[in-house]
């Protein structure tokens, strides 16, 4: 994921209609698997990506990333594990092996899914030249056709989507305006459903797709204010994008039988992190959540940054375990922990 200031002076209004459109609720109904999946695909970007980028060039190829686990790079945008980590871990699977590292191989199909995510990527195209989640289904839909993972198999599957902001950054990138982003945020959520939608044509039972974290709270935006406020503004498109997600879910659910898709509300987890200093239920505390443990010296590094000479450019923290935020935009293994901690609850009655 990468995140730039966005503002959103506009979008007030279209918040307010949308809120005010709410229904009072859908009744629970219990569609959980018979048995435990055998199998976990993932999809989307660098907060669910295990290590499909291996040029060196990727921050996560290179120290200081990986140094809590597995104590190497391994193309894992943290200092550990990241979300795909605990999420299959809930699951009793081991992480499924990334789509790169299988296709070098050329084995059979992988015991426990595949990951497709590559970091950077987006719904649509972005700087990063990697694959986009279209073309992330495209390479699920080739295997599923080529029978490496068997209609059984992918039957008693669950799906983990990821696309948590990457568009955004890459439509300001282009200096996209501030008129065009509303239909931008609906044409972002429109494809979001159209790739749900085709993932569960191919098999998978269940679909687990990420909302929008509230990246006005990424150390990218608070490093202005020292790390100490949250921008209310980039908040806001967070909150168009999650409302016209959650319209978007509630209307595939109602069209397809079992409603096998289920939001992860990233945002309100990672918010009440904030709040609160860490998550009192996982016994995780955060004294300064909104600064990262990793970062540039100035504007023009990053973590893992190094000048010509080699000599490193970044701070890095003592501890990595009491920071909520590895870097600019990505959340420490001690932080996908505390933020899994929260999101496993809406799991209860459908896994």
């Amino acid at each position: 994921m990468e995140s730039r200031k966005l503002v959103f002076p506009l979008l007030s209004l279209f918040v307010f209609s949308l809120l005010s459109g709410q229904g009072s609720g859908r009744r629970h109904v219990d569609y959980r698997f018979n048995s435990r999946p055998t199998k976990l695909f993932v999809f989307g970007d660098s907060y669910v990506d295990t290590g499909n980028i291996k040029a060196s060039t990727s921050s996560s190829r290179n120290f200081p990333y990986g140094i809590t686990f597995p104590g190497v790079p391994s193309g894992r945008f943290s200092d550990g594990r990241v979300l795909t980590d605990f999420f299959a871990n809930y699951l009793e699977l081991k992480s499924p092996e990334t789509f790169s590292g299988w296709r070098k191989g050329g084995r059979k199909g992988p015991k426990y899914g595949m990951n497709f995510a590559f970091g950077g990527t987006g719904v649509f195209d972005t700087s990063f030249p990697f694959p986009n989640m279209t073309t992330q289904i495209d390479f699920f839909q080739g295997l599923v056709a080529n029978n490496i993972f068997a209609p059984k198999h992918v039957g008693s599957s669950v799906a983990l989507v990821s696309p948590s902001g990457n568009d955004y950054s890459f439509y300001q990138e282009r200096n996209g305006s501030i008129e065009g982003l509303q239909p931008f945020i609906i044409s972002v959520v429109n494809q979001i459903a159209v790739n749900l939608k085709r993932i569960h044509s191919l098999g998978v039972k269940k679909i687990v797709v990420l909302g929008l974290g509230p990246v006005g709270c990424l150390p990218q935006p608070t490093a202005n204010s020292s790390f100490k406020h949250c921008n209310a503004t980039s908040n806001s498109m967070a909150k168009v994008h999650n409302l016209l997600l959650k319209q978007a879910v509630e209307k595939l659910n109602k069209e397809t039988k079992g409603s096998p898709f289920i939001i992860f509300d990233v945002y309100n987890a990672i918010l009440s992190i904030i709040r609160n200093k860490g998550n009192p239920k996982a016994r995780v505390r955060f004294e300064t959540p909104l600064k990262p443990c990793c970062f540039g010296v100035s504007s023009e590094f990053s973590c893992g940054s190094v000048d010509e000479k080699g000599n490193k450019m970044y701070t890095l923290c003592t501890r990595p375990k009491s920071t909520l935020f590895w870097d600019s935009v990505h959340p420490t293994q001690q932080g996908w922990f505390a933020t899994f901690s929260s999101l496993a609850s809406s799991l209860k009655y459908h896994l």
